[in-house]
């Protein structure tokens, strides 16, 4: 049976709200109940209309249940693990802030972004970088490279460094397989963090006023930690996900295994997050202002997310010989664009889909189902263009209400785009494109 276009409405009913709805019902959106019933409404619409027209030949309802249960629930489930462990981990500490300084901390949250997921790295450094340069007039700069190098382009090299990734690991992607990338993720990184440092050095240097820098050179406050228990909380949680999957346990992959066979990766990051929250002292986790809203954020618009792509991606996959996508260059600019400004989870599993009802000449390098390169652009894509706005990429509207409430001026929506993603993102991204693919 084909799928009609209007199913297809819902879901970019969905993409569309979390796209416009914080710039135009801002206070209303901010509620996770308002999310919730949003997801839910339109989410139902696609599940009854699934399941009114499963047949044995389509099996829309089993798509779906499989859609929700082993897509949606591990992907919940893994980011919940990533916040819980990341948020037990404090950072204390006030350093000089010259532009070694920022540099090198912002070097850190690029190569821990791979490690504990771009969220994780984020809210772990962004607070001692704001602190750091506290007594410094020009920081907003610092925080706009803060979000495109540790909030985005930092977690390209394993699964646990942002979603769209992770769903491609769920699609057949071995965990070491994502290191492929090291190249273009060292090559984008390395020129972020050379045009920080010569941007930061400018401001430091021209536009600080001295009374500034000498405050900032009175004020230090050694670097200390708390929460280090978390740290083999986090390894269990890359152990876990490196490990326990059908590679290693053949019987996750039977297509007739128990359900807690096939979620045995699922209950056992459960038992990690159990274990975080009773051996994390309460007072660390007051001090990192751990709440749960942002992850309960996450986790109601995803719902509705996962729920009605799932006929878009069915659609996909049937017409995707149709739509004109066939090279390399044009996955990596249509994934890109839609990252940039929808999700970029969802957006990677639809080009994913794209790519699986393409063709496949014979000797080409397949992995997770599709042509190497086309899945490596779409890796890269997704996670690079996920910087471009603030609503690209879950963290980086995250750390512009921390900067913001710290004090630290940010530029609008629009403004971000043309004075930063635009003038320095872009052009890097074009280049990138030009060279490796």
């Amino acid at each position: 049976m084909e799928i009609p276009f209007w199913i297809l409405l819902p879901f970019i009913a969905m993409l569309l709200c979390i796209a416009i709805a914080p710039l135009v019902i801002e206070k209303r959106w901010e509620k996770n109940l308002n999310k919730f019933c949003v997801s839910m409404v339109l989410g139902s619409i696609v599940a009854i209309w699934m399941v009114a027209n499963n047949t044995a030949e389509n099996q829309f309802t089993h798509k779906l249940i499989h859609q929700m249960v082993y897509d949606y629930i591990p992907f919940i489930l893994l980011l919940t693990a990533l916040f819980v462990v990341t948020g037990g981990i404090k950072v204390n500490g006030d350093i000089q802030a010259t532009p070694k300084v920022n540099t090198f901390m912002l070097a850190i949250g690029f190569v821990l972004a791979s490690l504990m997921g771009t969220t994780g790295a984020a809210m772990l450094l962004i607070r001692p970088l704001i602190a750091t340069n506290s007594q410094r007039k020009y920081t907003t700069h610092t925080i706009l490279f803060f979000i495109a190098i540790v909030a985005n382009c930092g977690g390209l090299l394993t699964p646990l460094g942002d979603p769209p990734l992770f769903l491609l690991y769920l699609r057949g992607a071995e965990f070491t397989w994502f290191t492929s990338l090291i190249p273009v993720w060292a090559f984008v990184g390395i020129c972020l963090l050379v045009i920080y440092y010569f941007l930061d050095s400018y401001y430091y240097k021209k536009r600080e006023a001295l009374g500034n820098l000498i405050e900032d050179a009175a004020n230090i406050t050694p670097i200390s930690f708390g929460g280090l228990i978390n740290l083999c909380w986090l390894l269990a949680v890359i152990m876990s996900v490196m490990f326990i999957n059908s590679g290693y346990i053949p019987a996750m992959g039977e297509e007739h295994a128990p359900f807690y066979i096939k979620l045995l990766r699922e209950f056992v990051l459960i038992a990690i997050i159990i274990l975080s929250l009773v051996t994390t002292k309460k007072s660390v986790r007051e001090a990192n202002h751990f709440s749960w809203e942002p992850i309960v954020e996450v986790a109601v618009l995803f719902v509705g997310i996962f729920a009605t792509m799932t006929p878009a991606l069915i659609y996909l996959n049937t017409n995707a010989a149709s739509m004109g996508l066939t090279e390399p260059w044009q996955f990596y600019y249509s994934t890109g664009l839609l990252s940039s400004f929808l999700d970029n989870a969802p957006t990677a599993v639809a080009f994913h889909s794209v790519a699986t009802g393409l063709p496949v000449a014979e000797g080409v390098p397949v992995v997770a189902g599709i042509q190497e390169v086309l899945l490596k652009v779409i890796a890269v894509a997704s996670v690079f263009f996920g910087a471009m706005t603030y609503i690209g990429n879950g963290p980086n509207f995250m750390v512009k209400a921390i900067a913001e409430r710290s004090g630290v001026p940010m530029p609008s929506f629009f403004g971000y785009i043309c004075k930063f993603s635009l003038v320095v993102l872009l052009p890097l991204y074009i280049i990138a494109q030009i060279i490796f693919f």
